[in-house]
């Protein structure tokens, strides 16, 4: 289920007063294989809280393993009940092991960005990528959803969740889709680095 930094659960009304940011994705953001305090989302938080801008925002990781876009969307209402400033979307890896309809990704991305909006927070989107062994054309339309999104919504994009990590032994476990410890590390580096100036400016 879901692994939770600050548990929505009974929490909600210190939420209220504190900034709050959601991750919001599947078992890459859940931290599979990994304990809590080693997925990227606890690493990012940790980044947060020690720069000057970003300390006192709070960081709920809301991955859940096996989720695709379809499953996101439908959590998102009870992801939004915190009243989040701050959304970030990092779903879709399973749509694309899966094969899933390019089109419905698109969709249920469009559809969350904009009730992320509607409930006055600020979406962030992280972008996935298809195997390439589902054909050079699915591969390509799929990563073209996210870039297409981004740009015709205004929403931040960073391009792709495992950059520097996808399919490199030494950053994955033996299944080399979920990043070991070190590999949380290195992408924790990376979204921090995207994220902080972005916090900062929607405090």
């Amino acid at each position: 289920m879901w692994r939770c930094i600050v548990c929505l659960l009974g929490a909600l009304p210190a939420w209220l007063t504190a900034a709050t940011v959601v991750f919001l994705g599947d078992s890459l953001t859940a931290g599979y294989g990994v304990s809590e305090e080693e997925a990227y989302p606890a690493l990012v938080a940790r980044a947060l809280a020690a720069d000057p801008r970003t300390a006192g925002w709070r960081v709920v990781n809301a991955g859940a393993s096996g989720d695709t876009s379809a499953g996101a969307a439908r959590r998102l209402a009870w992801v939004l009940r915190a009243r989040p400033q701050a959304v970030v979307v990092a779903i879709g890896g399973n749509d694309a092991l899966r094969g899933l309809p390019v089109g419905e990704l698109e969709a249920n991305l469009r559809a969350m960005i904009a009730r992320i909006r509607e409930a006055g927070a600020r979406p962030l989107l992280i972008g996935m990528r298809a195997p390439l062994n589902l054909g050079p054309d699915y591969a390509a339309a799929f990563a073209a959803v996210y870039q297409r999104v981004a740009a015709e919504l205004e929403v931040p994009l960073l391009p792709f969740l495992l950059e520097g990590i996808a399919l490199d032994p030494r950053y994955n476990q033996a299944d080399l889709i979920h990043p070991n410890a070190e590999g949380h590390r290195r992408i924790a580096q990376r979204v921090a680095e995207w994220l902080l100036p972005l916090l900062a400016e929607s405090r």
